[in-house]
């Protein structure tokens, strides 16, 4: 049943992808069940990423974000602090321990990392299928924008050993964000 929902919100990530309007919604299912299993598969190799601290994710929408040049992860403190609220708010500390957020947020990011080795990159191109020119047998594979971000999810999940996908949580903190906001 989780799985279920979290591949519907996988859909969905992908169909308010400005690049998928108007795709057939079996392939962007077909698209989010490979990238949840890429995710949930990939073994990264452990790299020395510094991890900065700091405020501001709110209103920029962000729990972490890494950045290749220097390889560096923010943090944002104030976005985990918030989502452990919701989380304990939503009674849903089963499936997100405490202290799993920001354990996410950075398995999340270490997987963006990971994506952006290129031999990784084409591996992920070629697992999701889509092909941008093909001439006999040849393909050339396509980026399929918001992907990357549900194999993220997904390593995070299996690498923090969570109930759910952290999707879920996103989703929901930037609902409660938003209606905090207008309130």
């Amino acid at each position: 049943m989780n799985d279920d929902h979290d591949l519907h919100l996988a859909v969905r990530l992908l169909a308010g992808t400005p690049t998928h309007e108007g795709r057939d919604p079996a392939l962007l299912g077909r698209w989010a069940r490979t990238a949840s299993e890429f995710g949930r598969r990939m073994t990264l190799r452990h790299e020395t990423v510094r991890v900065i601290e700091r405020d501001g994710g709110l209103e920029a929408g962000l729990f972490a974000r890494y950045r290749s040049r220097p390889p560096v992860v923010e943090v944002y403190a104030d976005t985990v602090a918030r989502a452990e609220r919701l989380v304990a708010e939503r009674g849903w500390r089963h499936w997100f321990p405490e202290g799993s957020v920001r354990a996410a947020a950075l398995a999340h990011e270490q997987a963006h990392a990971w994506l952006h080795h290129a031999p990784v990159r084409a591996e992920f191109k070629r697992a999701l299928g889509h092909t941008a020119l093909r001439l006999g047998r040849r393909r050339l594979y396509a980026y399929v924008a918001g992907a990357d971000e549900i194999a993220a999810h997904a390593y995070a999940q299996t690498a923090c050993g969570l109930g759910r996908s952290p999707l879920l949580l996103t989703e929901a903190l930037a609902a409660a964000v938003s209606f905090e906001s207008e309130n």
